[in-house]
């Protein structure tokens, strides 16, 4: 691209080059060293001058129409203020005039502070509970070495279920080692949890819980009861204090015999079965070889794949005979931990050899060194070589809960009686 040189004014050709036929500058060194040092032409200089000038006002017309834009802006904030002025004024006058009065302001952050007070009761209820079952402990609380707490309940069928498993008894919370010996009561919760409010589930109100069993029992005027009259057929049941309207109206007293004689038999029945349990006791009193042993049953397992948990006795001596006392859990069931139904069946089994037929009855009471509950029952077989093991019966424990008591314990305790009939 051709050059041409002309002479401009010394200040300005010092700061600009401009080649011939380019809109534009460029600084003087940077021409020099590409060996282009020329001069400008004057109309290009004007061109560059106008070019300035026109940024120059663009520049200046667009600062005047944003300041316009902002006054506009802030001209119309100010004047919607303005407006809604009177309306929150209106709102205010209208919420002062509607305002509750102070008595009951008062009233609702009393009830306030009710409501918060049972809500700490609620947490408390929720710290205090057993581990197990979450749910607060009717009687004694025992806790592990950590302090995590469990009821009496669950604390026992922990225990069963180690023993069930042939595993060592472990806490639910942190798998710390719990045993009889090793675990406490904690007397400082069970005074706590005693204290705490428990609904009545009768009349739904609160009332402590150590005081609770004896307002559903003789105070509630909501608990349920059954008609007087209930023993000649009356199948009426409802709220106590509805009870005497019921009974001065109820028509059982004017029925005939030939009515209420269904009833009559039912409870006959029952009274037959008791009085022929304690005739037969009194009947074994008489025998001439009456003989009684304290046993204890020890826990074993069986030599099979899955071992399997049993209890048995060790020798002791009866009628010139050794005898043997076996019980197992649920029928000797695969795996009675998955069952939440428990029950315990002996047998007895004559291990020595003997002569002539042993016709035995034989009943199991707590003894003097057990703390068993049973019901009385007495169970007869005739023991010979060949037939010297009694059928499986039923220990007569009364639920679920006694005999995981006694799986929880070491050891079981009770007092066998055998009566010999003689031929």
């Amino acid at each position: 691209m051709p050059f041409t040189e002309n002479v401009v004014p010394s200040s300005l050709s010092k700061q600009l080059i401009v080649p011939c036929g380019i809109r534009g500058a460029w600084p003087r060194e940077r021409l020099e060293g590409w060996g282009y040092v020329k001069r400008a032409t004057s109309r290009q200089l004007f061109c560059f001058i106008v070019f300035s000038a026109s940024r120059f006002l663009s520049c200046f017309v667009f600062w005047i129409a944003k300041s316009r834009r902002k006054i506009m802006s802030e001209t119309e904030a100010a004047t919607s203020s303005s407006e809604h002025m009177p309306e929150s004024m209106d709102s205010n006058e209208k919420m002062e005039e509607f305002a509750e009065p102070d008595v009951k302001r008062r009233k609702i952050s009393k009830t306030a502070d009710t409501e918060k007070k049972y809500k700490l009761e609620d947490r408390l209820g929720g710290i205090l509970c057993c581990a197990v079952c979450l749910d607060l402990p009717r009687a004694a609380v025992y806790q592990c070495s950590n302090g995590h707490l469990m009821c009496a309940g669950c604390f026992t069928h922990v225990l069963a279920d180690a023993r069930l498993r042939d595993e060592l008894a472990t806490c639910p919370s942190c798998r710390v080692e719990i045993s009889k010996t090793s675990a406490t009561r904690n007397l400082a919760v069970e005074n706590a949890v005693s204290e705490l409010p428990s609904e009545c589930q009768f009349c739904n109100k609160q009332f402590p819980r150590n005081s609770l069993e004896r307002h559903e029992d003789h105070e509630c005027e909501e608990r349920i009861s059954g008609c007087k009259y209930s023993r000649i057929g009356c199948p009426w049941r409802g709220p106590v204090h509805e009870r005497a309207e019921h009974e001065s109206e109820c028509t059982h007293p004017n029925r005939k015999g030939s009515e209420v004689i269904e009833a009559l038999e039912v409870m006959d029945q029952q009274m037959s079965e008791e009085r022929k349990l304690y005739d037969t006791i009194f009947d074994l009193l008489g025998y001439e070889k009456i003989i009684f042993n304290d046993l204890q049953l020890k826990p074993y397992r069986t030599d099979e794949f899955v071992h399997r948990l049993f209890y048995e006795s060790s020798r002791f001596s009866a009628f010139n005979n050794q005898w043997v006392v076996k019980a197992r859990i649920n029928n000797s069931q695969k795996d009675p931990t998955q069952s939440s139904d428990r029950e315990m069946t002996y047998q007895l089994i004559l291990k020595s050899k003997s002569t002539t037929p042993l016709n035995l009855s034989y009943i199991v009471l707590r003894g003097p060194v057990g703390d068993i509950h049973v019901k009385p029952r007495i169970h007869e077989f005739e023991f010979t070589d060949v037939n010297n093991e009694s059928p499986y019966v039923n220990l007569p424990v009364p639920d679920t809960a006694e005999c995981n008591r006694l799986l929880a314990a070491k050891t079981i305790n009770f007092r066998l009686i055998m009566f010999l009939a003689s031929k």
